[in-house]
C-alpha cells in the first residue's frame, strides 16, 4: 500500500508542479521542438508500446509460449521494418502527425479520415480498462472507480505538458516496469525451480509454437503487427528525434529491451499457470502470482511497476487521440473554412483544442473499457479495422508515386467498411473462416494497387525490358 501512495504522489506532484505548462507552439507541446535525445528516445518508446501487460499475462496464462510468437516476434519484425523504411524519413518530414503527412500527399479528406482512424485506434480504452481490474485487484474498489481515477490522473499531467510531460514520467515508468519483473521471475525460479518445474507443471500445448490454438490464430498476429507501420507512438517519437539517426536507432535499441521484457513476462506467465492452474480470471495471472510468490513489500513494488506500465501507454495514447481530434480535425477544418487562424505547422491555436480534447479522449475511453471489458478483444478488433485503412495509404505516402487523392481516399472507406463488416459478420471473430483484417488489407490493396501502377514516374513507366519490341 504505501509503495501505491508513493506512485500516486509522484503523479500528483507531475501535475501539480513539475510539469507547468511553458509557451510554444504546437511543434513543442506535440514534438518537444525536435530535441528528442537516443536515451529518452529508447526509454519513452519502450515504455509506451508495452502498456498491455495484463493482457499479455492473460494470453500466457491460457496458451503459454505461443505469447512470444502472438506478441513479440511479429512486433520485432514490424518495429524493424519500421526502422529500416520509415523512420529517417518520418523525421525528415515536416510533419508532426500521420495525418499531416496524409494532408501532404492527399489533401484534406484524407487527413481527417485518417485522424478519424488515429483517434480510434489509439483511444486507451484497453489500457485504462488494465487501470482499473489492477486497482480492483489490489485495492477492492469497484472497476469503474479505478477505471475512472486511472485515466483522470494519466491525462492531468498531460493537460498541463504535452509531449514534455510524457517523456519525464516515462523515463521513470521505463526503470519500474522492469525492476518489477526482474524481482518477480528470480523469485518465482528460487521458490518454484526452474524449466523442469515448468515442463512438468504445464500442459503439453503450452510447450508448443501455437498454443494448441491452431496457425491462423497466431498468424493473423503478425498482419495485425503491421498496424507498427502506421503506430502514432512511433511516428511522434521520430518526428520529435533530434535527427534521423536517433529515429532509426532509437526504434532498432527498443526492440532489444522488448526482447528483454517479453522473456520475463512469458516466463512469469508460465509460472502463473503451474501454480495457478484454477485461477479464475486469467487477466489478474500476474498480480496473483505477485502475491502469491512476493513479500509484501515487494509485492507493492511489483504492483508499481504493473500500473507506471500501464500508465506510461494510456498518457501517451489520449495524447494522441486528443491530437487527433484537437489539432488534425477541429483546428484543421476551422483553419479550412477560414473559422480560424491560418493553419501552420508551429500553430499554438491548435493547443487549446488539444488540452480539452484529452478529457473527451478520458470520457470515451472510460465508456468504451467498461462496455468492451476484455483487453485482447479491443486490441483484435481496433488492430484489425485500423490497419487495413492506414497501413497501404500512408507507406505510399512516402513514395514517389503520383497516388490520386480519391483513390487514397476510396482505400481508406472500402478497406474499413470491409474490415469492420467481416468483423460484425464474424461476430467479433473469424467469418467463412477468415480473419476480417484479411479482406480488409485486400479492399486496400484492390484500390491501391492498380493507382500505384498508374502513379509510377513516367521514366519507370516506359521502361522496357533489353530487347523487347
Amino acid at each position: 500500500m504505501t509503495a501505491l501512495v508513493v506512485y500516486a504522489l509522484f503523479l500528483i506532484y507531475a501535475v501539480a508542479r513539475l510539469f507547468r505548462r511553458r509557451r510554444g507552439g504546437a511543434a513543442e507541446y506535440i514534438a518537444l521542438g525536435r530535441r528528442l535525445t537516443l536515451p529518452a528516445f529508447v526509454m519513452t518508446l519502450v515504455a509506451t508500446w508495452y502498456g498491455g501487460i495484463l493482457g499479455v499475462g492473460e494470453y500466457a496464462w491460457r496458451h503459454g509460449v505461443s505469447n512470444w510468437l502472438v506478441f513479440g516476434v511479429p512486433y520485432y519484425a514490424a518495429a524493424a521494418l519500421f526502422a529500416w523504411l520509415l523512420a529517417g524519413r518520418a523525421r525528415r518530414s515536416r510533419a508532426l502527425s500521420i495525418p499531416d503527412q496524409l494532408h501532404a500527399r492527399y489533401g484534406l479528406s484524407a487527413a481527417v479520415a485518417g485522424a478519424a482512424m488515429v483517434f480510434v485506434m489509439t483511444a486507451p480504452a484497453s489500457y485504462v480498462l488494465m487501470l482499473g481490474s489492477l486497482v480492483h485487484l489490489s485495492l477492492g474498489w469497484p472497476l469503474w472507480i479505478g477505471v475512472s481515477l486511472g485515466a483522470l490522473l494519466s491525462v492531468a499531467y498531460v493537460f498541463r505538458g504535452g509531449m514534455r510531460a510524457i517523456i519525464g514520467t516515462d523515463i521513470v515508468h521505463f526503470v519500474l516496469m522492469f525492476v518489477a519483473f526482474l524481482i518477480l521471475v528470480p523469485a518465482c525460479a528460487q521458490k518454484y525451480g526452474g524449466w523442469a518445474f515448468l515442463r512438468d507443471a504445464l500442459p503439453a500445448t503450452h510447450l508448443t509454437w501455437d498454443g494448441g490454438r491452431g496457425a491462423q490464430a497466431v498468424l493473423v498476429w503478425y498482419f495485425i503487427a503491421l498496424a507498427t507501420l502506421v503506430e502514432p507512438a512511433f511516428y511522434l517519437r521520430c518526428h520529435a528525434a533530434r535527427d534521423e539517426r536517433t529515429a532509426r536507432r532509437g526504434v532498432l535499441i527498443s526492440i532489444a529491451f522488448w526482447v528483454l521484457f517479453d522473456f520475463l513476462t512469458t516466463t512469469a506467465g508460465l509460472y502463473a499457470r503451474a501454480t495457478l492452474p484454477d485461477l479464475a480470471d486469467p487477466v489478474a495471472a500476474f498480480p496473483e502470482l505477485a502475491r502469491r510468490t512476493l513479500a509484501p513489500v515487494w509485492q507493492g513494488l511489483f504492483t508499481v511497476g504493473l500500473l507506471a506500465t500501464i500508465v506510461s501507454t494510456v498518457d501517451d495514447y489520449a495524447f494522441l487521440s486528443a491530437a487527433a481530434i484537437g489539432r488534425d480535425i477541429i483546428r484543421r477544418l476551422r483553419a479550412h473554412h477560414g473559422a480560424g487562424p491560418a493553419w501552420g505547422d508551429d500553430d499554438a491555436a491548435a493547443i487549446p483544442a488539444i488540452r480539452w480534447c484529452l478529457l473527451l479522449t478520458a470520457v470515451y475511453a472510460v465508456a468504451l473499457a467498461l462496455w468492451a471489458r476484455s483487453v485482447i478483444q479491443l486490441w483484435h478488433h481496433l488492430g484489425s479495422v485500423g490497419t487495413p485503412v492506414l497501413l497501404l495509404p500512408l507507406a505510399l505516402a512516402h513514395t514517389s508515386l503520383r497516388i490520386p487523392a480519391r483513390a487514397a481516399l476510396w482505400s481508406m472507406g472500402l478497406s474499413g467498411a470491409v474490415a469492420l463488416g467481416w468483423l460484425a459478420a464474424g461476430r467479433g471473430g473469424a467469418f467463412l473462416g477468415l480473419e476480417p483484417i484479411f479482406p480488409g488489407l485486400a479492399a486496400s490493396v484492390l484500390v491501391m494497387g492498380p493507382a500505384a501502377w498508374r502513379g509510377r514516374p513516367r521514366g519507370a513507366r516506359d521502361r522496357r525490358p533489353a530487347g523487347a519490341t
